[in-house]
């Protein structure tokens, strides 16, 4: 007890605010590379971490000699892992997007008029399209699938990507911090069998991503023109496109959901 009273009278307000800064920092952090390929390079770092201190205290030599000089220049080997997701932070912190989870919401308003507007065009031609909002769970390993766009967020784009001449066409188009990121990637399918049997693959592919990570799924049925999103592996069905932009505003911007909008689970709504 007489430890702690001596530790805690030494910590002054400027060492709270510095532990407050650095654990703001490893939560990011570990936002940032949730859900991606990142994860398993972290859990390598930390397996080489214990072997290096098995190492030392069991005096393994040879072990040590290795791991010192790989520790050495582990600065520049975790700016060449983490190329991506470094890239990626920055820049989203640079555009004042986010920082520390504060959304921009006027700039995801924008966003949410040109995504609305290209799905509502491909609903009425039945042009089927997929595609995925990034929330908090990093997608970059889905993204490397694809095509690398890094282009603005706008309806035209979106509609000839989808376009059957496209060659992009087949895949889904990934948006993260503010940009069409890429286009043409492939994503893990449902491993749900209770669900309609006659849902095509991208249904599939929007369940399957949605079940493994908090994103976002907008598909459009080639057959019926019918619009879906897809969260936390369910179908909630869009019946017009003003529906389709208060589903968005509440997931994608924290807007609270219109009453009238009751959602209604459909994982057995034909494709």
């Amino acid at each position: 007890m007489d430890s702690l009273q001596v530790f805690l009278g030494n910590i002054s307000l400027k060492d709270v605010f510095d532990i407050l800064i650095v654990a703001l920092l490893i939560y990011q952090s570990l936002i940032i590379v949730r859900g991606t390929r990142a994860v398993q390079m972290l859990i390598g770092v930390g397996i080489l971490i214990f072997l290096f201190w098995i190492g030392h205290t069991f005096k393994l030599y040879s072990l040590n000699w290795i791991l010192d000089h790989f520790f050495d220049s582990f600065f520049i080997i975790a700016i060449i892992l983490f190329q991506d997701q470094l890239r990626h932070a920055l820049a989203t912190v640079g555009t004042g997007r986010r920082l520390f989870g504060l959304l921009n919401r006027e700039e995801i308003q924008i966003e949410i008029d040109e995504v609305v507007e290209a799905i509502g065009s491909m609903s009425r031609e039945r042009i089927g399209c997929l595609i995925v909002i990034e929330r908090n769970q990093g997608l970059a390993n889905f993204m490397d699938t694809g095509t690398k766009l890094n282009s603005e967020v706008h309806s035209d784009l979106i509609y000839a990507i989808f376009q059957s001449t496209s060659p992009l066409h087949d895949g889904a188009v990934m948006i993260s911090g503010g940009k069409i990121t890429a286009a043409g990637c492939f994503l893990p399918l449902t491993k749900n069998v209770e669900i309609d049997r006659h849902l095509g693959t991208r249904h599939r592919a929007a369940l399957g991503l949605t079940e493994d990570t908090d994103a976002i799924a907008i598909t459009v049925s080639e057959e019926t023109g019918k619009i879906n999103i897809s969260v936390n592996g369910s179908f909630y069905l869009c019946d017009n496109s003003k529906a389709l932009r208060q589903y968005l505003k509440h997931l994608w911007a924290g807007e609270k959901l219109d009453e009238k909008l009751d959602p209604i689970k459909n994982q057995g709504v034909a494709p």
